[in-house]
C-alpha cells in the first residue's frame, strides 16, 4: 500500500526525489502525511481538489481489504 502511494504521487510530481511519505498507523486507521516541493503542491492537490480526491478514493479502497480506514494528508 506504501508502494501503491508514492508511485501516484511520483507519477504526478516533476520533482519525485522531494517526495515524502509518513506512516501513522493503529489498530483501525492508517494516516499517511504526504510531503512534496512546494512548487507540486498544486498538482497533487488538483483543479478544485478532484486529484486529491481520487487519491484518497483509491487509497480508501485498498484499505477497506484489510480492513482499515485509510486517510491521506498533503503537507506543505
Amino acid at each position: 500500500m506504501d508502494e501503491l502511494l508514492k508511485f501516484l504521487v511520483k507519477a504526478i510530481v516533476t520533482e519525485d526525489e522531494v517526495v515524502e511519505v509518513a506512516k501513522e498507523e493503529d489498530e483501525r486507521t492508517i494516516t499517511y502525511k504526504i510531503k512534496v516541493a512546494e512548487s507540486d503542491i498544486g498538482k497533487v492537490i488538483g483543479k478544485n481538489g478532484k486529484t486529491a480526491t481520487s487519491i484518497r478514493t483509491i487509497m480508501k479502497s485498498v484499505g477497506a481489504k484489510s480492513h482499515k480506514k485509510v486517510f491521506v494528508k498533503f503537507e506543505d
